[in-house]
């Protein structure tokens, strides 16, 4: 309730970066308190598009539409790796090749769904730039393959691959079909959910390439009405598996390029599953990853060169395995893998394992989570972890037998981490609650080589001006729960008056909003005009072991709405706070859960703000729901009992405003959600206000970023 990419962890990153530039550049076209947000957004100094390069000494960056090379060690201009004059390019992303002599760059996007798009390519080479790849109509995702010599690429559900020295296409699959068949990439829930839109692998030796073939034609369809301005809208059309409904068949191919015989893998007898991901281990055999509907049990499959196959690891769990993704399993070398994982000791911790003698040893333990690994150079492995509080990041390395384990960042906050080839430099970013990002080129052994920024002019404005800083604080709910929590107080705050209040949250499974790490928001903006900003992360959110986090599994927005209603009668209690004014805000899980307290808190809440809120799980896809509710076949209860339709009639419209915002557009959380909330409102005789975007998305995108966000302020300053 989180890509045609050349990189599925970079073009994250890429995504992220491009829509803050976009809210950035919409923000600041108009005027209100909204507009001074978005300015101090953007004075907080990051570098984007991060690559190491092969050598470990040097890396590449995006920036300003070129692609530039610098020196991990050493300050420097940088060395511009584009052709001169700059190619009239509006580059989305890029990729080298093997032997880092040519780059693939995407440019330009047409959005297909949040994540996935369709770009065009172009080939640098020798010095030149030249359009590539121009036979297909809609290309997307596409890749070199290990020895560099052909690009793989995906275009209108069937998948092709391009040879760069001949120009010739070889088509791998020719029955893709829209609504109906997919080659080699994902359909949209795997695209939503398991965070992928690649869905093939070449064998490190690039003779060989597999792929995913997705089956959607029994998958319910869902159809969005656009109106995009024209004379007679049009109803746009893409299969969605809603909860307990039919999913995509999926199987498992391999096509030999030198030959073009494909053949299908085994991948068991069950075929309602999950194939999150598929790949070749170093020496360059298959693996698959094999989840079963209920997201219960987890197997890696290996398949050997004879046919055979055998599960090289195996995790199980009562209520579900924890979301698996690229950073699940890491490959130290031929034989041996990490294991990132938390069913066996309640924390997530690494494990280092053997393809041919299983398990070897527990890497890290303790009553902590390892968040990421980094990498590893095949002797230590670099990973960031809570060890210091659950609401910071920092970075240590320890070998892989557990011994020798090292801190190496020292900053009391949050870290993320790019690292070199090799591991001999990393490129950390670093805030705090107080300390906007500090971005500088470490060693191995964290010590600081140089800083590339460091958000001095923001910093000096921030301190200046004396704008109000988070400060966290813990309390006990009268079940004897204690939460994290974070507190913005305005301006001259003074004990001896009262403030308004907002609650903000998310709330969502394994989530985490009180973190130590700056970030501003729409909701500072209410600190400046005299309001307290509170927000608590409830049972069910992430970081605090399996226990904590699983609490809710079964029974969504049930313990997570007496959490928030314990926060707002914890700060109602406060000599400081008015009581009669207390808010609540959230967007998407969060607007599930302010609808929800907004019902349930008996005129508790003044005002409520319900963003793209799912109003009944039902409604909601497969691969999220049913890992935190099970299939609805088999917990009616689950999806009912919680549901804000179902309590529509519990709304205290005297004393509770509430304000229901969604985009029309929106294929992640459907505007069905807001209508069906609206319509069961309507036959309670209640009274509400809406909000509607015409043709945004789930994130109110692409036109609508700022005018959302200044309407809350808006609206808060109203009726709180």
């Amino acid at each position: 309730m989180t890509q045609p990419y050349l990189s599925s962890a970079l073009n994250n990153k890429t995504l992220t970066l491009l829509a803050l530039a976009a809210l950035s550049a919409g923000s600041l076209s108009a005027r209100g308190e909204y507009d001074e947000i978005a300015r101090l957004q953007a004075m907080n100094e990051r570098v984007q598009g991060i690559r190491s390069m092969a050598d470990g000494e040097h890396y590449t960056t995006l920036e300003n539409n070129d692609i530039r090379r610098y020196a991990y060690a050493t300050a420097s201009e940088g060395v511009s790796l584009l052709p001169s004059p700059a190619p009239n390019l509006a580059i989305s992303d890029y990729a080298f090749s093997p032997d880092e002599r040519m780059i693939l760059i995407a440019s330009g996007r047409t959005p297909i769904y949040r994540h996935s798009y369709t770009t065009q390519y172009h080939l640098l080479a020798d010095g030149r730039i030249r359009p590539v790849l121009q036979e297909a109509e809609a290309p997307r995702d596409a890749s070199f393959s290990p020895d560099g010599r052909k690009i793989a690429y995906s275009d209108r559900n069937d998948l092709y691959v391009w040879d760069i020295a001949t120009g010739k296409t070889r088509r791998i699959t020719d029955d893709g079909a829209w609504n109906a068949v997919i080659n080699g990439t994902t359909d949209w829930v795997y695209e939503e959910e398991f965070g992928t839109t690649r869905a093939y692998a070449f064998s490190p030796d690039g003779g060989q390439l597999a792929f995913l073939r997705f089956d959607e034609s029994e998958v319910p369809l869902m159809e969005m009405m656009r109106f995009d301005g024209k004379l007679y809208n049009e109803a746009y059309s893409f299969k969605y598996p809603k909860a307990g409904e039919k999913n995509s068949a999926v199987q498992l191919w391999v096509a030999d390029l030198a030959t073009g015989r494909k053949h299908r893998i085994d991948t068991g007898g069950e075929t309602d599953q999950y194939i999150p991901r598929i790949g070749y281990t170093p020496d360059g055999r298959l693996w698959f990853y094999r989840l079963n509907r209920r997201q219960n049990t987890f197997e890696m499959v290996l398949c050997e060169p004879h046919g055979g196959q055998r599960v090289i690891y195996e995790e199980r769990a009562q209520q579900y395995v924890e979301r698996v993704d690229d950073g699940t399993v890491t490959f130290v070398d031929k034989d041996r893998f990490l294991v990132r994982q938390e069913s066996h000791t309640g924390y997530m911790h690494l494990y280092l394992y053997s393809i041919r003698r299983g398990f070897l040893a527990q890497v890290t333990k303790g009553a902590w989570e390892v968040t990421a690994v980094v990498g590893t150079d095949g002797k230590r492995v670099w990973y960031l972890s809570t060890e210091t509080s659950p609401l910071r990041r920092n970075l240590y390395s320890v070998r892989l037998d557990g011994k020798d384990k090292r801190r190496l960042t020292q900053g009391e906050g949050y870290y993320s981490i790019a690292p070199s080839r090799g591991m001999k430099y990393c490129i950390s970013t670093f805030s705090n609650a107080s300390t906007p990002n500090r971005v500088e080129v470490c060693d191995a052994e964290g010590n600081t080589v140089r800083t590339l920024c460091d958000s001095r002019r923001l910093r000096e404005e921030l301190a200046a001006s004396g704008r109000p800083v988070k400060e966290f604080f813990t309390f006990t709910t009268e079940r004897g729960d204690t939460l994290n929590a974070y507190i913005v107080k305005p301006r001259g705050f003074d004990p001896s008056k009262r403030y308004p209040v907002l609650l903000t949250q998310y709330s969502g499974p394994g989530s985490q909003q009180v973190a130590d790490r700056w970030s501003l928001d729409w909701e500072d903006a209410l600190a400046d005009k005299g309001y307290i900003v509170v927000c608590a992360d409830g049972r069910g959110t992430g970081f605090r072991g399996e226990r904590f986090k699983k609490q809710t599994y079964g029974r969504l927005g049930a313990l997570e709405v007496e959490d928030q209603l314990s926060t707002a009668r914890y700060m109602a209690s406060q000599p400081w706070v008015d009581p009669a004014r207390i808010g609540i805000y959230g967007w998407s899980y969060g607007g599930f859960m302010a609808a929800s307290c907004a019902l349930k808190g008996h005129g508790l809440f003044r005002m409520a703000i319900a963003v793209a809120p799912v109003t009944s799980w039902r409604y909601y896809d497969t691969i999220y729901t049913e890992i935190y509710n099970n299939l609805p076949q088999y917990n009616a209860a689950g999806y009912d009992d919680n549901s804000p339709i179902n309590f529509a009639r519990m709304l205290d419209d005297t004393k509770t405003r509430l304000l229901l915002i969604h985009g029309t557009a929106d294929d992640n959380v459907h505007f069905q959600n807001t209508v069906e909330m609206a319509r069961a409102l309507n036959r309670a005789g209640k009274q509400y206000d809406m909000m509607v975007y015409p043709d945004q998305n789930h994130s109110m995108m692409p036109d609508d970023t700022r005018n959302v966000r200044q309407k809350m302020i808006d609206y808060t300053l109203e009726h709180l």
